[in-house]
């Protein structure tokens, strides 16, 4: 029997606040800041230990300060053997655009929040930037913090062309987004594991940290995150995780929202109405990722982001 390719599951941790500035809707109400650290969490760590697959939760500091129910659940994960990394102080989508001092501390003050929470055994050594790129500059700084990987870039032509047409759509409208459009040039980076060039992390060099791409369908670069698995038919889904079987190292990213549900959490219609996933109950996305997850350890052994940068990082490939 051959070996089984590798799998790292992943959850960005957005707040509902970031979605309100994608759709230009302004400030999220206040009752809503917390609902992904408070009711999408603890959905995602029973999802796991029923799965029986350790994650990798990417955090934003900010959002976890004065969270003590999260920062308890999000410790407890830490000693079950999920990873903690690191995904900005305050999920700005410019941070490419800001100044260095800026982005050094978006980095350092989550990566102090985190070891602080966790221990030092569980402080950070990976990153995911807002809106799926980075550049050389914000290589630097995880370079300069002695991050193992970064895992940002999203080489999608037709996510990027999508998210254009939206923003067009918007800007047409008088809606301003929060979301901003990254160098296009990162569409054409590799799909698998691989050492950035330190001034352009899109083309393969010699930087000390490697780049773990979010999965796309080969060949077509299609998405194939959580969000199109939760709101796709059951025919695409099986379509794309078989597509899915053809690639060394799957990078399965979810995000925080995949398992909030519009009605029990109270989300109102003006997001819910924008985001096709929470038109999907909760009961039926976690039972599409269980079922998901269970299919997919016949072909995959799961691991965390950490575990297979480490691989890339003496071996030189997945």
């Amino acid at each position: 029997m051959s070996e089984k390719k590798l799998c790292a599951v992943s959850v960005d941790l957005d707040s509902l606040t970031a979605y309100y500035e994608i759709h230009g809707l302004g400030g999220a109400p206040t009752q809503l800041k917390a609902t992904v650290l408070r009711k999408a969490l603890p959905r995602f760590e029973e999802l796991f230990a029923e799965a029986g697959i350790p994650a990798t939760l990417f955090v934003v500091g900010r959002e976890l300060e004065d969270e003590l129910d999260a920062q308890q659940t999000l410790r407890r994960m830490a000693e079950a053997g999920h990873e903690l990394a690191n995904h900005t102080y305050t999920h700005p989508y410019d941070l490419c655009r800001l100044p260095e001092q800026v982005v050094e501390q978006e980095v350092r003050k989550t990566h102090e929040l985190l070891r602080e929470l966790a221990g030092e055994g569980h402080a950070p050594v990976g990153f995911r930037s807002p809106g799926y790129f980075i550049n050389g500059k914000v290589l630097g700084v995880l370079a300069n913090h002695g991050y193992l990987y970064d895992s940002s870039m999203f080489p999608s032509p037709p996510y990027y062309a999508a998210k254009a047409a939206v923003l067009a759509m918007m800007a047409l409208r008088g809606r301003r987004s929060g979301a901003v459009l990254s160098d296009p040039r990162g569409l054409t980076g590799p799909t698998e594991p691989y050492r950035p060039d330190v001034e352009h992390p899109w083309r393969r060099g010699h930087a000390p940290l490697v780049e773990l791409p979010v999965a796309v369908i080969p060949g077509l670069r299609v998405p194939a995150i959580g969000t199109m698995l939760a709101v796709a038919p059951e025919w695409v889904r099986s379509a794309v995780l078989a597509q899915m079987a053809r690639v060394s190292f799957f990078n399965l990213e979810l995000h925080g929202i995949d398992l909030a549900d519009a009605v029990a959490d109270r989300i109102p219609t003006a997001l819910a109405g924008r985001q096709p996933d929470l038109r999907v109950p909760f009961a039926e996305k976690r039972a599409i990722f269980l079922r998901t997850l269970e299919g997919l350890k016949d072909r995959y052994r799961f691991v965390t982001l950490r575990e297979a940068a480490e691989l890339v990082q003496r071996e030189g490939k997945i």
